[in-house]
Order: C-alpha cells, then sequence, then structure tokens
C-alpha cells in the first residue's frame, strides 16, 4: 500500500491511575481503527524493566511471554498489536529498560559517542527514539502507534515520556497523546469519579507533556457531567474525551471507539483530514457479532498449573490460548465456556478420583509450561481424556506428557519421563538435544531454546494435514526439549502418528492418533494460539472446537 502521509505520524499511548485497565487493547484498537482508515500501521511496546526481554520472567508475575517470528520473547501486549492488526512484528517493535541501556553501554564500549560524556539524558531517551523511527520505517508506516508501560508517575518510565517529549517538541504536527485513565465509582458512593484521572493528567504535564485525547475506562460510559470536569480540569476539549466502558468481550472495543469518532480525532491531531478515508470496519464489526449471535455452547476444561495467583485466578498467563479458543468458537457461532483447572488438583489418590470431572467438558486443552510442578497431575489428565475419548489438544508441554503418558500406559513403560523431571532418568521419552547439553553445563540456558518460527513437513491423511490443507507449515516454538529419537520406532509401532515433523525429519512437531481410535487427540510440539487472529482463526484450533462439538452433540 502506498504511503498516505509527508511523514510518520507516532501516536503514544500512556496510563494513568492504575494498570491492567486495558492501555494495551486501547493501543491496538486505535491502531485497528487507524488500519481500517487505510493507513498502514505499525505498534511498539516498551515496557520499563531492566529484563532484556520477557523470557526469564515468572508468567504468574508478568502474564504470557509472547513469541515472535525471529524468537524475541516479549509481552503479551504484542499478541494483541498483531491479533488486533492482523500483522507479523519483530523484535525491533519492543524495547526494555535493560534492552535499551545495554544498547547505549554497548555503543559507549565501542567508543561510538566519541569519548563524550554519556549521560542517562539524553543519551537513553535518543535510543528509544532511534528505536521507534527504526520500527516505523522498517514497516514502511503511515502511522506508529507506541504503548508505554507501566502508569504515569512512575519512576520507571520517565526516560520514555522524555524521549516522547523530545519528539513531539521536534515535530509537533506529527506526535500525539492518548492517555488511558480509570473512573472509579466507589460502592458506598455510588458516583464516577474524575480526581485520579485529573491528578494523572496534571502528573503528565510536569514531564512537559499534554494529553491530546483521554480515553475514560470505567464500569459504566462517561456521562456528560463527567466528560465536562474531565475537559475543564485536564485542559482538553471535551469532545476529546471518548468514554470505554466495560464490554462482554475486548473486540467491541474498537467498534465501541469509532462510536466516539476516534478515528475522526485521531485524524484530526495528526492533520490526516487532506486524506479523504473513512473507517471501514465492517470485517471486525461481523466478527464482533458474533458471540452475542451464538446460541450453542461449548464446554472446555484448560489444565494449567500458573492459574492461580493468591486468592486470584491469573487467566494472562494463557492468553492467546484463550483468546484462540474464543476466536476459533466465534467463527463456529458458539459461545465458548472455558474452566481453567490447576493441574496439581489431579495428582495423588484423591487427584486421581478428582478426574472424572473432565468427563463433563467437550473438550480438554493443556497449554505449554516449565518445570516439574503439577506435571503428573497432567499425565493423569491426558490419560483419562485418551481413554474416555474425550478431545484433547497438548500444546508444546502439553505434546510432551501426551507422549510420556503413551509411553507408560501403552508402551508400558512406567518410568518414561522427561529430562525436565529427571535428567538421571533411564527412560528419557522427552530429552534435550546433545548440543544443547554442552550449552546447558556452561549454564548459558537462553541458547538452548528453540524460538520463533520453523518450518514443518505435514504427513497426508492426517487429522493435521487436513486441518491445515497443506503440506508445510510454519508455526512459533519456545520450548528446549524434544521428543527422543530413540523412542520414535517404538511409540509409532504402537499406533501413534508423528504427522508433523522438522524438514530433515529429526525433530517431531505434531503428535496424533487416528480418527478410528479416539476422536481428537492431537500435541503440538509449537505454539499455534501465537497465529490465531480475529479475521483468521487457527486450523488447529478450530478442528478442535469442531471435534469437541461433536462430543457435545
Amino acid at each position: 500500500m502506498a504511503k498516505r502521509t509527508k511523514s510518520p505520524k507516532y501516536i503514544f499511548v500512556v496510563g494513568g491511575v492504575m494498570s491492567g485497565v486495558g492501555k494495551g487493547v486501547a493501543s491496538s484498537s486505535i491502531g485497528a481503527i487507524m488500519k481500517a482508515r487505510g493507513f498502514t500501521v505499525t505498534a511498539l511496546k516498551i515496557d520499563p524493566y531492566i529484563n532484556v526481554d520477557a523470557g526469564t520472567m515468572n508468567p504468574t508475575e508478568h502474564g504470557e511471554v509472547f513469541v515472535l517470528d525471529d524468537g524475541d520473547e516479549c509481552d503479551q501486549d504484542m499478541g494483541n498489536y498483531e491479533r488486533f492488526l492482523d500483522i507479523d512484528l519483530s523484535s525491533v517493535n519492543y524495547m526494555t529498560t535493560g534492552r535499551v541501556y545495554q544498547e547505549v553501554i554497548r555503543k559507549e564500549r565501542n567508543l561510538q559517542y566519541g569519548g563524550r560524556n554519556v549521560e542517562v539524558v539524553p543519551d537513553i531517551p535518543k535510543e528509544v527514539i532511534r528505536r521507534i523511527k527504526k520500527a516505523t520505517q522498517e514497516a514502511d508506516a503511515d502511522i506508529a502507534v507506541i504503548e508505554v508501560g507501566g502508569t504515569i508517575g512512575e519512576y520507571q518510565n520517565i526516560i520514555f515520556l522524555e524521549a516522547a517529549r523530545m519528539m513531539k517538541m521536534n515535530a509537533p504536527d506529527d506526535v500525539m497523546f492518548v492517555m488511558v485513565s480509570y473512573l472509579p465509582i466507589p460502592s458506598k458512593v455510588g458516583e464516577m469519579k474524575t480526581k485520579p484521572t485529573q491528578y494523572a493528567s496534571r502528573t503528565l504535564n510536569g514531564v512537559g507533556i499534554q494529553a491530546d485525547v483521554i480515553i475514560a475506562r470505567s464500569e459504566a460510559p462517561l456521562d456528560a457531567k463527567r466528560k465536562e470536569k474531565i475537559a475543564t480540569f485536564c485542559n482538553i476539549d471535551k469532545s476529546n474525551v471518548v468514554s470505554a466502558p466495560d464490554v462482554d468481550s475486548i473486540y467491541d472495543v474498537p467498534v465501541n471507539f469509532e462510536k466516539g469518532n476516534l478515528g475522526r480525532i485521531v485524524s484530526d491531531k495528526l492533520g490526516l483530514n487532506h486524506v479523504e478515508s473513512k473507517t471501514d470496519l465492517r470485517a471486525w464489526q461481523n466478527f464482533a457479532n458474533k458471540p452475542k449471535k451464538a446460541k450453542k455452547e461449548v464446554n472446555i476444561g484448560v489444565v494449567g498449573k500458573y492459574f492461580d495467583s493468591g486468592d486470584f485466578i491469573l487467566a494472562d498467563v494463557y492468553i492467546s490460548v484463550l483468546e484462540a479458543i474464543k476466536i476459533s468458537s466465534y467463527h463456529l457461532n458458539l459461545k465458548p465456556k472455558i474452566d481453567y483447572l490447576n493441574s496439581e488438583d489431579f495428582e495423588g489418590p484423591a487427584g486421581k478420583r478428582r478426574l472424572k470431572k473432565l468427563s463433563k467438558y467437550d473438550g480438554v486443552l493443556i497449554p505449554g509450561g516449565f518445570g516439574t510442578r503439577g506435571i503428573e497431575g497432567k499425565i493423569n489428565a491426558v490419560n483419562y481424556v485418551r481413554e474416555n475419548k474425550i478431545p484433547y489438544f497438548g500444546l508444546c508441554y502439553g505434546m510432551q506428557i501426551a507422549v510420556i503418558e503413551y509411553a507408560r500406559n501403552v508402551l508400558g513403560i512406567e518410568n518414561a519421563t522427561t529430562a525436565e523431571m529427571d535428567p538421571e532418568a533411564e527412560n528419557m521419552v522427552i530429552d534435550i538435544m546433545p548440543e544443547q547439553k554442552e550449552l546447558l553445563k556452561k549454564q548459558n540456558y537462553g541458547n538452548t531454546m528453540r524460538l520463533g518460527a520453523y518450518p514443518a513437513i505435514l504427513s497426508k491423511e492426517t487429522i493435521a494435514q487436513r486441518s491445515y490443507k497443506s503440506d508445510e507449515i510454519s508455526e512459533r516454538h519456545r520450548h528446549r526439549y524434544e521428543v527422543n529419537p530413540e523412542y520414535i520406532e517404538r511409540l509409532t509401532s504402537k499406533g501413534l502418528i508423528f504427522s508433523g515433523k522438522s524438514p530433515d525429519g529429526r525433530l517431531m512437531e505434531i503428535a496424533e492418533l487416528s480418527e478410528k481410535e479416539h476422536p481428537f487427540f492431537l500435541g503440538v510440539q509449537f505454539h499455534p494460539e501465537f497465529r490465531a487472529r480475529p479475521l483468521s482463526p487457527h486450523p488447529l484450533f478450530t478442528a478442535f472446537i469442531k471435534a469437541s462439538l461433536k462430543r457435545r452433540g
């Protein structure tokens, strides 16, 4: 698509009051709206932590680690950008404080600053600006949406706000700011309060930035009185205050924003009115309407170990998996009912008795993960759904566990396991490849992961090949262990089908059972959830939901 702007435009999205109120979805929705107006859009996420990437963090602390085609391990909001914009992003679209400082220090050590004094300001913000412009240039984008992580007033994101301020100072017509702020409705007060947003706006002013648009998040729609208050005390026209009430589905957000004329407001602020364009969200609207029209339900149990977070359920650790289930269900005109099941509940004698509760589900899915906690519960769950013919879909670790279960209960290898559980075990049907073991000895853990997109060849007349309607695929990986080649012949001789393999035939990518043996039993070594998008559901998730619906019927 030809460029429609004389120079790139930059939309910074910042958060006020509190985190977790949908800044990532708001950024994604702004991008989707501007794309629907005919512009080429890219998106960036800035995370204000020292970690170089998200790969080493516990999911219960930070949520899902999203993996890009090039293997970059990043924040889950990058998944929202890809889903809403229907584009593939790369490592250039993601930065952290650690990544920025690492590059500045590398340049200083290489004398790229000519021996001068290198300082936090302006050198760190300048590096941030360089990265933003590079990502925009590589995408040949008209518009870049940049989400600044954290909330206004935090020490951690000051350098990123300073970079945004400098960009606005140097190109005032090309940069705008959107503040996403929460308006609480205290139950004992019964009135929507604007004061926290007023303080957030003033704090943003304190770093030299004035919000052009305020997206007002709350339980209920914003009324005229609250709009006037925000306009008066936040120095903004009330027409630029956009109401963002709670919705049933995040896919309603772009449609709701457009009802508030957000596309026109952004175009006005960035001087894009000379471009004849209207927001065409018809395809998106059709998709967003599907869950409202769906009559039938499909009941899916997700067996994981990262759901517990104190007294609360933390669904963010599997957000791409859950969205992939929803997307495929919506396209089949179904309402998915998803239950979060702790795998540790299925361990021990009492846990085995609880396995009967899996019978109420139309399908069971086990997502990826690391470590040994809860693994025996997952193995027990796989055994139950295999023997009781309940549709099963295993992702990454979920495939490895299916292979272990099959080796134990069909091949009769009672002590079959994974090197992740016991590196000295006798029968490691899942093991690390020899060349990676040398790196592990040196504690070089980062280089032992298979990360990013890899191709696979599919066997004909299998569930996988019929689902993809293709003989060759490319999917994203994030794992360290593989099916041990020493056990492949024994596994296949007893009926396990490796329907997807690496091009050299060495690595097993997909394992399944014949539909004569089981209605749907399939595991994949990769993460198909990273490729599921609202307007293009993932074929394997769709096949799993279809099989689950058939069981329900």
